[in-house]
């Protein structure tokens, strides 16, 4: 970019100016990571649009580091957003607006243009494909009380934790020295994530079609985007991408809970991809794909150790043998693949998902049964649950 391009795209894109952050702290905007030295003082030439910046305290010798804390912002041409570093409480924080005026024009007059990072353009694709369904309002509604999310202030209670090796070590996390700030109930706070209820009760139903509503989640999927989402099935999507980006770049445990429930719902449907909701889930399948492939992915410019941190844990997981996503998957293609009449978007897309999961992780997805002899009793911790209930029990999921 010749030095006039340059000028001009740093004059109309957004900066983040950040005061006084001690040096070797992570900093992270989107899908990119800074390594904060003596002069750093933020990010220029940010595209318009919403962001995820991130960050994580490090100890003097720069070996050591604090849980991450992430927030959204959405960014408008020309915007300076300014954060000064609290010592006190080791965050970011907002300032009096009058003070956040005087450092903006100042921004504005290029007078901390050499102390700025430029954001890396090549990689905005990459970011733009993990949340093209996140919106202003997606962010609004979900982001807790104050928008920073981190696992140091989430509450969340170990039998709502299930046991793959993934969701272990996020525990494990969570409860090590090294996490457990002391922070007091008042300021816990987490996101305001839609109930996505793992089995579907209702105590005027019985047996056989109780049991047909747990293994397809069709009805359940129509329940939840009828009350929760208006019916708009973007809404669904872009709750589904605030998650992951939540999780992977912020290393919150509740949203990596919230991104299995939402997917464990659409890849438990099989009415609904074929008849009803073809573009949803065409849709669905690309989203999970773009963020499987960037999550997969063995190295990550411009990061440092505070991202790497997820992707490895996120890679152990899916190399286990008690990962939930390889049986939903499994069943999710006998669904979509051996259908005699299929969208053809949405089959192609199916088709490169399990490409990736294949080329990636060497997983087969050969149809395997008790008939064949090869049935594995490991399936049977993912099967569909059905409970019986007595007319005590109160609804979940599907309204009476």
């Amino acid at each position: 970019m010749d030095p006039e391009t340059a000028l001009d795209f740093v004059k109309h894109s957004a900066t983040l100016l950040l005061l006084d952050v001690p040096q070797f702290t992570h900093v992270g905007i989107d899908t990119q990571m800074f390594s904060v030295g003596p002069s750093f003082m933020g990010i220029k030439m940010i595209p318009p649009g919403h962001h995820f910046v991130y960050y994580s305290s490090s100890n003097r010798d720069g070996n050591e580091f604090s849980p991450i804390t992430g927030f959204f912002i959405d960014s408008s041409p020309s915007e300076v957003i300014v954060r000064k570093w609290d010592q006190q409480e080791e965050r970011l924080v907002k300032l009096a607006e009058e003070e956040e005026e005087r450092y903006s024009q100042a921004v504005r007059s290029l007078e901390f243009d050499r102390q700025l990072g430029p954001y890396t353009l090549s990689q905005h694709g990459d970011w733009k494909r993990l949340s093209n369904y996140i919106t202003k309002s997606i962010i609004e509604r979900i982001e807790p009380i104050g928008g920073e999310i981190s696992v140091a202030y989430e509450s969340v209670n170990d039998e709502n934790i299930p046991k793959t090796s993934m969701e272990k070590a996020l525990a494990e996390q969570l409860r090590s020295s090294k996490f457990s700030k002391s922070v007091d109930k008042s300021q816990k706070r987490s996101c305001y994530y839609t109930s996505i209820p793992r089995i579907i009760k209702h105590k005027e139903i019985r047996g056989q079609e109780l049991t047909s509503l747990n293994l397809d989640k069709t009805q359940l999927l129509e329940s939840i985007l009828m009350k929760d989402y208006g019916g708009d099935e973007d809404l669904l999507l872009g709750e589904l991408q605030f998650a992951f980006i939540a999780f992977l770049m912020g290393q919150s445990l509740q949203s990596f809970l919230q991104w299995k429930s939402l997917v464990s719902l659409l890849l438990g449907c099989t009415e609904s991809p074929l008849h009803t909701r073809s573009q949803l889930f065409t849709k669905f399948v690309k989203v999970i794909y773009h963020q499987l492939k960037y999550g997969f992915q063995k190295e990550h410019t411009d990061t440092g150790g505070a991202e790497k941190g997820a992707l490895t844990l996120l890679d152990e997981s899916w190399l286990s043998a008690d990962n939930f996503l390889r049986h939903l998957c499994k069943d999710f293609f006998s669904v979509v693949l051996e259908a005699p009449v299929v969208d053809g978007d949405l089959l192609s897309w199916t088709r490169k998902f399990k490409e990736l999961l294949e080329d990636t992780l060497g997983w087969d997805f050969k149809l395997k049964s008790a008939v064949d002899g090869t049935y594995c009793e490991d399936d049977d911790e993912f099967a569909p649950v059905v409970e019986m209930l007595d007319d005590s029990s109160y609804n979940e999921g599907l309204a009476a």
